[in-house]
């Protein structure tokens, strides 16, 4: 079955190296036709604003099309405007072309009526929805109001990251990278209470409001490199996540890095996050909000390293083989094939 795949960051670049997941396939059975966006969309992370503008919208409506009106015999899209988008132009051209919505993560789903009501009206026409947490397939199931067997849990994927640098033992640290929901407040009155060191790579924007303990430091304007230099050389990483009803994602790409790194981590319990750690196996879950057992936890780490090596020698294996772009690849397969019911039909 031949499939067209449209994603927001899609450019000539990827198109011409077929940069996705359908680079890993082995499958006969699926062929893959990547299509770039007619017009660059906005880094996220540049963007002044945080919802999606009508330029914005018009753009993802002409990609849509694109793949709607291609010759392929179904649609993968990437995030979560194209499949709404697809999902209305479903309707007006009367087609029943399958789609499957990969990463669909809405962020924040709780919006206002209309939105909710368009919402539930294109993607209503999406056969599948791949989400990277088990918690969303209730979340949207309820809030879409579709039948949970439209959604599947694969792990977000990851390239393998080389490891150059070793553990800082004359000066130790604690690492927390990341912006997104973060519990720094608990995380600085800790990591005061305990006084060790502890470097913190955030943004300006998200820092700005909190009084910065002696014990921590706050790189700002460093590349990625040296971000994962920090996580590497870091005696523990810890991602300390805000519980927020209304968020459904937060904190999984740092986590699964430092997995693949090799790092000990720990990682507050919060939006699905059992899904990629298996405490005291992989890494060290704490409760959202409890001081007390982020400050045990570190504690614990800190001072044993025997088992600092051993859940960071876990968490690299478990990672390497459970997030690696083809792993996922391969549930990639199983989802298409459950789609079109070839598997049905083996």
């Amino acid at each position: 079955m031949k499939w067209s795949v449209v994603a927001p960051y899609f450019n000539q670049d990827d198109v011409a190296n077929n940069n996705w997941l359908s680079n890993y396939t082995s499958t006969k059975s699926h062929s893959f036709n990547l299509i770039a966006r007619p017009t660059p969309v906005p880094n996220w992370h540049e963007k002044s604003v945080r919802y999606t503008t009508r330029s914005e919208w018009l753009g993802h409506w002409e990609h849509a099309a694109l793949a709607l009106n291609s010759d392929a015999d179904g649609i993968i899209t990437l995030f979560p405007q194209l499949p709404a988008a697809i999902g209305l132009q479903k309707i007006f051209k009367h087609t029943n072309k399958p789609v499957v919505a990969w990463t669909f993560n809405i962020g924040n789903y709780r919006v206002g009526t209309l939105r909710r009501l368009l919402s539930k009206i294109s993607l209503n026409h999406i056969d599948c929805f791949v989400v990277h947490s088990k918690q969303e397939i209730d979340i949207y199931s309820e809030w879409l109001n579709l039948p949970r067997s439209r959604f599947k849990f694969v792990p977000f994927p990851s390239p393998d990251i080389e490891v150059t640098f070793e553990e800082e033992r004359e000066s130790p640290f604690i690492a927390a990278l990341g912006s997104a929901h973060r519990d720094f407040s608990c995380l600085f009155d800790v990591v005061e209470q305990l006084n060790l060191p502890t470097v913190v790579a955030s943004s300006k924007s998200v820092l700005e409001n909190f009084t910065i303990p002696a014990q921590v430091s706050t790189p700002f304007g460093i590349s990625r490199d040296d971000c994962r230099k920090i996580s590497q050389q870091a005696r523990i990483n810890i991602v300390p996540l805000q519980a927020k009803d209304d968020v459904t994602a937060a904190g999984h790409v740092t986590v699964i890095e430092a997995m693949l790194m090799g790092r000990a981590v720990i990682v507050t319990d919060a939006y699905g996050m059992s899904d990629y750690v298996k405490h005291g196996e992989t890494g060290w879950l704490v409760p959202p909000g409890s001081m007390e057992s982020m400050k045990e936890a570190i504690e614990l780490l800190w001072n044993d390293e025997e088992l600092r090596n051993r859940l960071g020698q876990n968490a690299q294996s478990y990672a390497r083989q459970t997030f690696s772009f083809q792993g996922v690849a391969s549930s990639l397969e199983k989802v298409l094939d459950d789609v079109t019911g070839l598997a049905t039909r083996a």
